[in-house]
């Protein structure tokens, strides 16, 4: 039998996972505070750098906050996309999580999200979807900025015309990830002003589907659109993955 090497586990990773999983449980909530630094010492039988050490991943996490001079101990901290978007990121840049991986969870995400708000938008909110084509058009004429931002806009009210708010969140952050990761390729790309012209056109047909009520359709465009976009951007042995996806 081949046993496999045992990592090492310092005590703050013990701390942080201990912190966590609390907060996981119930047993912690936003805005309770976690015991002073001289009591986690104490519970935890650690030195008081590894306190601190655990605390700094925490506060690095999004988990707590804490300040200096306080007498009280950290505050744990509401969920922030903020803190989500961090992790995607580091899981991004060590590799864990490549690029197609994320595109790949856009393409299902932003579908699902078009499908549903194809069948519960109103026609006030199909108004305000014309309206953020206005805007992209308008933006093309200023920089790749301008239409990342009006882009931002059109995926934002259409998250929340699906009525879900964890949809919204994540395709925000998964959004900011990989536009971190590309943008600087794309807005100074030589076709620059023609992916974003392509990418117009694709959001209008997206559009037109989802005012005729046809959500398969809109969510097929919209997958169909990203894969075109940023399709590019990843090696060729993972674009068949991305490409299955379009026709899901």
């Amino acid at each position: 039998m081949q046993f496999s090497p045992v990592q090492p586990v310092r005590a703050y990773q013990r701390i942080v996972e201990q912190v966590e999983d609390a907060l996981a449980r119930g047993e912690l909530v936003p805005g309770q505070r976690l015991p002073s630094e001289r009591e986690l010492v104490a519970q935890f039988a650690v030195s008081r750098s590894t306190v601190r050490e655990a605390l700094r991943v925490l506060e690095s996490n999004g988990v707590v906050r804490s300040r200096p001079g306080d007498p009280n101990g950290p505050e744990i901290l509401p969920f922030s996309q903020v803190a989500l978007r961090k992790q995607m990121v580091r899981l991004a840049r060590v590799e864990e999580v490549t690029l197609s991986e994320l595109i790949g969870f856009r393409m299902i995400m932003d579908g699902a999200a078009i499908q549903v708000a194809s069948r519960l938008r109103t026609p006030e909110e199909l108004d305000e979807l014309e309206q953020t084509l206005v805007a992209m058009r308008t933006a093309i004429d200023v920089d790749f900025d301008a239409f990342s931002q009006a882009d931002l806009a059109f995926h934002e009210l259409i998250a929340r015309i699906s009525r879900n708010s964890l949809i919204q969140t994540c395709n925000e952050v998964v959004r900011g990830v990989v536009l971190g990761l590309i943008s600087d390729k794309i807005a100074h790309a030589p076709n620059s002003r023609a992916l974003m012209l392509e990418s117009l056109h694709h959001h209008a047909e997206v559009v037109d589907a989802i005012r005729t009520g046809n959500g398969n359709a809109a969510a097929r465009l919209a997958r169909q659109n990203m894969f075109d976009y940023y399709a590019g951007y990843v090696p060729d042995s993972e674009q068949e993955t991305l490409r299955a996806l379009i026709e899901e």
